[in-house]
């Protein structure tokens, strides 16, 4: 057995950004522990920067040029004084050449050896260590100059996986049906890859289309000790990217589950494991493939903290440290259920197409963890994961951790820019996801609604919160006679006006003050009389006729913001006079988001069909096509490759013509 002597941590540099950045920094603080963060540009302000003992500029504004700039993370190592570093995921975590030059600087690396992340970052060898290993697995093939693929995927079987073999999180990854979609797909998946990974070596894979995608947490010291923490079903997936994540699962037995531990615990012994680290599997019924090992802490490692009792990032700076684990298997035991939403900006209405911006309101809830790495101001970049937030709950079943769970995401004030909150909401309340029927093909074979339509009644309750919130504000800005109660008038006078919008739908608002002290409020015709009980900054509380609410409301420019007890809603009052120069502009297809031009499909002249390939954007580490909506004649190319386009920036003009017949 190995002599390993303790070496403590005091100063941890963290080569991350955003959430996980905050939550290791939190153990980290928690064990006394000096913090140190590193940053891009664009993240100068972010929490995470802020909350740092020691920031380092790492003088760059993509991810290329910072976070996975190795030489200018070590210098930041050696600049700060840094005795241990922390990969977080993503980024340089599953790096073996940064590992290794980590430690050869003596600095402590949080993680795996070097040598089983070589092992198990191309997964291709990985798989033939795990056949070796006696772990089940699916059928695949390299893709090089000298394949056939179109036999080779014959071979394999359609539907077919194209997986960029060096990466994860979704990133050069594509479900193939026929011949006809394949080399298209590889060619994608290879620029995807190379781009997030700087390798775009691909591979092909059986695919299985409704499946249960599980994962067995393990966790080693560098004595030889190894444990499981059980598993996680992470099936609930877009864009081959996770979103809603619960641990234990409900399709895992008793026997399936030691038969899963047994095989995970073999591989992490195959390829000398220590830290912690994630062996992922396809389960359908009683049966499991292998799938890769991820070499470093996981996304969503919060749901075994909950139902385990331990923190997983102690516990890796601990074993960094040369502790011994301390535990053995029968220690462990599974305490209730959690499960974990992912936050993302973006767009579900548009295919989860992401959407950057800056919040302009960020409350939230209470109820249940939240692990985000934003506050209210914060800028989502183009260059960077769209994800900025982790919502956990925990409950004694899994139906009371998944009602407080959708409760909490309600209760969440998050307002300026599109997100998926809604949608994580009308998922976690499907009969489906209820009963536990969450394969791999979720989202397409249930379909749950992508945004949540509210009621006339609730938007109504919140045009009238909206008026009595314009008006204290007026009260509170008044030059005179500022003791009089808002609204007062002397005499008869007709009443205020205004209208707003919700969406498409316009509301028509006339209100006056009574002589009660209450409001008597007309809205498209619906009569309603008004009482305000309190305000506090932000919040009112109101009863509107016998039903009484509180909101919480904010004002930008002409937009009102507004949470109640369903959650949040965007007003935008229209003006009383047309502005000059806002009439809408036509013309051309345009960027869904700002990001950088791969490739252009047309040119001036061409003749394209609805449905054509245009054009080819990359944002967000992703591949983004932008197809021709309309049949007609390109008249305009206004891009080329390379450019860098805003979002709503014209990309090509296209003169419709009737569909052939």
């Amino acid at each position: 057995m190995a002599n390993v002597s303790i070496k403590p941590i005091t100063r941890l540099l963290v080569v991350n950004r955003g959430e996980i950045t905050r939550r290791i920094f939190r153990t980290a603080r928690e064990m006394g522990i000096v913090t140190i963060a590193v940053y891009a540009d664009g993240d100068a302000n972010s929490p995470f920067v802020k909350e740092a003992d020691i920031g380092i500029a790492l003088d760059g504004r993509t991810a290329r040029d910072t976070y996975l700039n190795i030489d200018k993370v070590l210098n930041a190592c050696k600049v700060s004084g840094a005795d241990a570093v922390h990969p977080g995921y993503g980024f340089l975590s599953e790096n073996a050449e940064f590992a290794e030059a980590v430690e050869a600087l003596g600095i402590t690396w949080v993680g795996p050896p070097s040598s089983a992340i070589a092992q198990m970052g191309d997964k291709l060898s990985a798989k033939k260590l795990m056949i070796e290993a006696g772990v089940p697995t699916l059928p695949a093939l390299e893709v090089t100059s000298k394949t056939d693929v179109n036999s080779a995927a014959e071979e394999i079987g359609f539907p077919v996986l194209v997986k960029a073999s060096a990466g994860g999180g979704g990133r050069g990854m594509r479900i193939v049906e026929s011949v006809d979609e394949l080399k298209a797909a590889i060619e994608g998946a290879k620029r995807e890859a190379g781009a997030a990974f700087g390798d775009d070596t691909v591979f092909l894979e059986r695919w299985l289309t409704s499946s249960r995608h599980v994962e067995m947490q393990i966790l080693g010291d560098n004595y030889g000790n190894l444990v499981h923490l059980f598993e996680r079903e992470c099936s609930i997936q877009r864009r081959h990217q996770k979103i809603i994540e619960e641990a234990p699962s409900t399709a895992v037995s008793k026997k399936l589950r030691k038969a899963m531990g047994k095989a995970a615990i073999s591989a992490a012994q195959k390829i000398g494991y220590t830290s912690a680290g994630t062996v992922e599997f396809l389960v359908s019924g009683e049966e499991f493939w292998f799938l890769e090992v991820n070499t470093r802490l996981q996304v969503e490692h919060p749901v075994t903290e909950e139902i385990t009792g331990l923190d997983l990032v102690q516990e890796q700076l601990r074993l960094a440290e040369g502790d011994k684990l301390g535990y053995d298997q029968d220690d462990l035991s599974i305490n209730g259920h959690s499960i974990e939403a992912r936050l993302y900006a973006e767009n579900p209405e548009r295919n989860f197409l992401p959407a950057p911006g800056t919040i302009d309101v960020w409350n939230p809830s209470d109820l249940v963890r939240v692990d985000s790495g934003v506050e209210a101001g914060s800028e989502v970049s183009v260059e960077f994961d769209s994800m900025i937030a982790k919502v956990i709950s925990h409950g004694k079943t899994r139906r009371e951790a998944t009602g407080k769970l959708a409760r909490a995401l309600e209760s969440f004030e998050i307002q300026g820019i599109t997100n998926n909150r809604d949608f994580l909401v009308t998922t976690l309340r499907t009969p489906e996801f209820l009963a536990g029927d969450t394969t791999t093909d979720f989202i397409e074979r249930v379909n749950p609604p992508r945004v949540r339509q509210p009621s006339t009644q609730e938007v109504e309750d919140a045009v009238v919160a909206a008026c009595i919130f314009a008006q204290l504000a007026r009260r509170a800005e008044a030059k005179v006679l500022q003791h009089i109660q808002t609204g007062w008038r002397n005499s008869l006078m007709p009443p205020e006006r205004a209208a707003y919008f919700h969406q498409d739908d316009e509301y028509l608002v006339e209100y006056r003050s009574r002589r009660d002290s209450s409001f008597q409020f007309t809205i498209n015709e619906h009569e309603s009389r008004v009482l305000l009980y309190a305000h506090n900054g932000n919040e009112i509380d109101l009863q509107i006729n016998n039903r009484r609410m509180k909101f919480a409301l904010t004002a930008q420019g002409n937009t009102c913001f507004v949470h109640g007890p369903y959650g949040d809603l965007s007003l935008v009052e229209k003006p009383r006079f047309t502005i000059p120069g806002e009439e809408e502009l036509g013309g051309g297809l345009t960027a869904p988001m700002p990001g950088k031009v791969l490739t252009t499909a047309v040119s001036i002249g061409d003749t394209v069909e609805r449905g054509d390939l245009l054009v080819i954007m990359e944002a967000m580490k992703m591949e983004h096509r932008i197809f021709s909506p309309i049949s007609g004649k390109v008249t305009e190319l206004f891009v080329q490759e390379g450019d860098q386009v805003d979002k709503d920036a014209v990309l090509v003009d296209i003169k419709e013509v009737e569909e052939a017949a």
